[in-house]
């Protein structure tokens, strides 16, 4: 009896061992077929914009190396909120991905009452794959030609100065605001609807100074219609070499990035995300991608999925003491 008792006993491990087997090999399948159709790559904004174009580049690729079309859905709506929520509502089947904001997936908590979805819990994080550099730019008629002089100037006239931005909450305000409350100065936002309006009240000096990304102020700092300050960045950009970080010019607190990660819903199977996860890094390091997306003043990326889970999460926290500090609110 005891010898038989051993043998039971001593079969348990194999038997739940290939019970495990028999649970997991439709999920092995799966993954090993994927993909066999289309791709969906929901871009939750306009086409043309960076996150667009950003998107269109790297998928394009994607493509190519996974032998599958990759179709972008342009889902436009609430700052990118719109775009993500169809992602983190769609089946987890890696057949639907997001390339989506700064906004839509850290900054929006803290300024919207109720997000649709939670980055952490409704989102699996794939890879971060580009950062854009925020630049500051004033006016041409602003005597200011550093961070110095520019802070001088409106300790000197409080509330008598203004800075731009895309909207209220996107990371050209929360830039301006952090500086504001770095520096200690009383200067006025004044949000537009979208980066363009601002740049032409700014080239009308009807406004002093904006924070934006970088390839949007490119053209018409290079043709000298506005002056550049300082990028919001530790490094120095190559498409400005000549212009400080804040960093240098010694407000280092003052990092402000806007970027731009890969996303599926949460529940996609670990082998999918890998596939993505590596097709995408892939495509980040083709010299035609990062030729492309260098003239957008974009940074490649393409860190693990655990490592973009983190920085997410690390966004929140950060953008949400700025929000706290600036008492910004968005109706």
């Amino acid at each position: 009896m005891k010898r038989a008792s051993r043998i039971r006993f001593g079969h348990l491990p194999l038997g739940a061992a290939l019970f495990g087997l028999v649970l997991l090999a439709p999920a092995l399948a799966v993954a090993q077929e994927f993909p066999n159709k289309a791709i969906k790559l929901i871009v939750p904004f306009p086409a043309g914009g960076p996150n667009d174009i950003i998107a269109r580049v790297v998928g394009q690729r994607m493509s190519e190396i996974l032998k599958q079309p990759i179709v972008i859905d342009n889902r436009g709506g609430a700052g990118g909120i719109l775009g993500t929520d169809m992602v983190a509502k769609s089946d987890p089947d890696g057949y639907t991905i997001g390339v989506t904001s700064a906004g839509a997936l850290a900054i929006s908590f803290s300024l919207q009452e109720k997000v649709p979805y939670d980055s952490a819990k409704n989102l699996q994080a794939i890879t971060l794959v580009a950062t854009v550099p925020e630049l500051l730019v004033v006016a041409t008629n602003v005597p200011a030609n550093n961070l110095k002089d520019l802070i001088a100037m409106a300790k000197a006239k409080p509330g008598t100065m203004n800075f731009a931005s895309s909207g209220p909450g996107s990371m050209p305000h929360l830039a301006g605001e952090m500086f504001k409350i770095t520096a200690g100065i009383d200067i006025t936002h004044v949000p537009y609807r979208g980066a363009a309006p601002a740049v032409n009240d700014l080239l009308a000096q009807q406004v002093q100074m904006v924070f934006l990304d970088l390839p949007v102020l490119l053209p018409q700092v290079t043709a000298g219609k506005l002056k550049p300050i300082a990028v919001a960045t530790s490094k120095r950009v190559p498409s400005l070499p000549d212009v400080p970080t804040t960093a240098e010019a010694g407000m280092p607190e003052v990092q402000a990035e806007n970027w731009y990660g890969m996303v599926a819903a949460a529940g996609t199977p670990p082998a999918i995300v890998a596939k993505l996860h590596s097709a995408a890094v892939e495509a980040m390091r083709s010299s035609d991608v990062k030729e492309k997306l260098a003239a957008q003043g974009a940074t490649l990326v393409g860190n693990s999925p655990e490592e973009f889970g983190a920085f997410i999460k690390s966004e929140i926290e950060k953008w949400a003491k700025v929000v706290k500090a600036a008492n910004i609110k968005i109706n």
